[in-house]
């Protein structure tokens, strides 16, 4: 990656979940800084201080920079920036309505340091988003899909074929946003949600198609091809 590209990620403009952190924060800082020099106290410039440094990882946590997805047809993206944790056959989650086969499922974690901004995987129509309550157990682990605090979004396929996506809680996460809706209609890579601070996304690939990432492997959400859609 160019220095140039690095800026561009680095300094990409804010999700709009982040106005109330750095609004909070932005006041934060000014109104401890000013007083704390007006009358000559160390602990509100200290305050101060660490508001300016938390307005800053707001800044840089929820960074939204824009993604080119790959021009070609039948591709399944990356929902997210982060890292491959798992890669295994399994049966979906009821919650998703794709049926009790085994399919593939892609797990990608999330760290605090990465773009948590969720992209679709795939073009379609947004047939099933379902809420779960539970655990917030290390986003990393395995056991986090089935017992932490998730949101299931199911996307139809033109040929009708199903693939989803799960916004998986973490260990320090406790908020996840999902900004669609059923009957929605959007095209791959486009933004749908977002999961704060520290998460994980599964994506469980359609019947007969198989992943074409590995473990450890880095993911850029939008771009980065997990599968190819056989006809």
């Amino acid at each position: 990656m160019s220095l140039l590209s690095s800026l561009k990620l680095v300094l990409a403009r804010p999700h709009p979940e982040a106005r109330p952190f750095l609004g909070a924060s932005g006041a934060a800082t000014v109104v401890a800084r000013w007083l704390g020099w007006r009358l000559n106290c160390p602990v509100l410039r200290r305050i101060g201080t660490a508001s300016g440094l938390f307005f800053g990882f707001c800044l840089y946590f929820f960074r939204d920079p824009n993604r080119v997805p790959p021009a070609r047809e039948g591709l399944v993206l990356a929902p997210a920036d982060g890292r491959v944790v798992s890669i295994e056959k399994i049966a979906p989650p009821v919650e998703l309505g794709m049926g009790d086969t085994p399919v593939w499922r892609v797990a990608t974690f999330l760290s605090v340091l990465d773009v948590h901004v969720n992209r679709l995987p795939v073009a379609g129509t947004i047939t099933r988003v379902a809420y779960h309550p539970g655990k917030f157990l290390n986003a990393s682990l395995d056991k986090a899909s089935t017992e932490n605090e998730r949101n299931a979004v199911s996307v139809t396929l033109p040929d009708g074929r199903m693939v989803a996506v799960v916004q998986i809680a973490g260990l320090i996460a406790r908020r996840i946003v999902c900004t669609v809706k059923p009957g929605d209609r959007l095209e791959a890579g486009e933004r749908f949600g977002l999961i704060r601070f520290g998460s994980r996304t599964d994506v469980y690939l359609p019947p007969g198609v198989s992943p074409l990432v590995e473990v450890g492997q880095t993911m850029i959400g939008g771009e980065t091809v997990v599968a190819q859609l056989e006809p």
